[in-house]
């Protein structure tokens, strides 16, 4: 090879990685510059709503959080610094909805979590009616809480509650109030939340495994794996990312619920169902709190934070180890 051969295919080479940047090809006379101005009108609408129904009073809620407010003071609120937030280490009722907060939302999660893989896996079979059972599995979840709680006060009905009388006709006792009841008021309403929310976490497992490949199931039931080798080796790792984002959104759902324990038991008896969100409500609307209610918000998006910052870096963690 001469020497003038060896220049000219040198300054072929560069100027090939020139045009090549990152894999891709570059574009002649476009370098690269920032997002056009004219696509952030595309984007605005989208922005807009968020900005102004849910990070404007998000930043409103925190800096209230450091205030005195109250309902019905005629002086100016004023600036406290942190004495809210001191107020509440100290405050043990506010830690006693925060642990039953906890044990609602893990309560609620892990079972429904159980019972929608299973109704998920059943559906995704190919049986008769499969199309009707699905539209039947998700009524649940188009219902309003505030109808679901009604409803469910009717079967939990002490005198004439459908559960009572199933169980008096089955000679299983005379029944009791449910919801009433220092011992069975949370159990009571954790079932009814299993329920309503169940179907949400069904139709997202259940896509997770439309999405898995039939030609994996086939090829290890040919070499002989069982159903349960098959789920743990085949659907699972498929279903995993799914099943890590939904249980982390039905955390912080049922960490936040409000409405259907309100209508259920409006956080009694003796404060048994109160969660945290009822705590901040009453403190908020029926005393008048609203600086101390703002500081208990805060608390709880910091805890929420905490759940999504372990749920990305479970994702991120998976994604590396892919």
């Amino acid at each position: 090879m001469t020497s003038a051969t060896a220049v000219e295919r040198s300054r072929k080479e560069r100027s090939g990685r020139k045009r090549s940047v990152g894999g891709r090809p570059a574009r002649p006379g476009r370098p690269g510059r920032p997002l056009d101005h004219g696509a952030w009108f595309l984007v605005l609408p989208a922005l807009l709503p968020i900005l102004v129904l849910s990070v404007g009073p998000l930043l409103y809620g925190v800096a209230l959080a450091f205030t005195d407010a109250q309902s019905g003071r005629t002086e100016p609120t004023e600036w406290i610094g942190a004495l809210n937030f001191r107020d509440l280490l100290h405050d043990t009722l506010f830690w006693d909805s925060f642990g039953i907060g906890l044990l609602w939302a893990l309560g609620v999660t892990l079972p429904q979590f159980v019972l929608a893989l299973g109704l998920a896996l059943l559906l995704n079979q190919n049986l008769r009616f499969r199309w009707p059972a699905r539209a039947l599995a998700i009524i649940p979840w188009a219902m309003p809480e505030v109808v679901v709680g009604i409803m469910w006060r009717l079967v939990y009905n002490a005198d004439a509650g459908i559960l009572n009388e199933t169980l008096r006709d089955l000679g299983l006792g005379e029944g009791r109030d449910w919801l009433t009841g220092l011992a069975t008021a949370l159990p009571a309403v954790i079932v009814v939340g299993v329920w309503a929310g169940m179907p949400q976490t069904t139709v997202a497992l259940l896509a997770g495994l439309q999405n898995t490949p039939r030609e994996l199931h086939e090829a290890a039931a040919l070499d002989g794996a069982g159903a349960w080798r098959r789920f743990r080796t085949v659907t699972w790792p498929a279903l995993r990312p799914v099943a890590l984002a939904i249980t982390a959104l039905n955390l912080i759902w049922n960490f936040n619920s409000f409405a259907l324990v309100y209508v259920l038991t409006n956080g009694g008896p003796g404060g048994r169902t109160r969660l945290p969100m009822l705590f901040a409500y009453e403190e908020a609307f029926r005393y008048g709190q609203f600086g101390y209610a703002a500081a208990m918000g805060c608390v709880m998006v910091a805890v929420i934070a905490v759940i999504l910052a372990l749920q990305l870096v479970g994702r991120l963690r998976q994604g590396g180890d892919e």
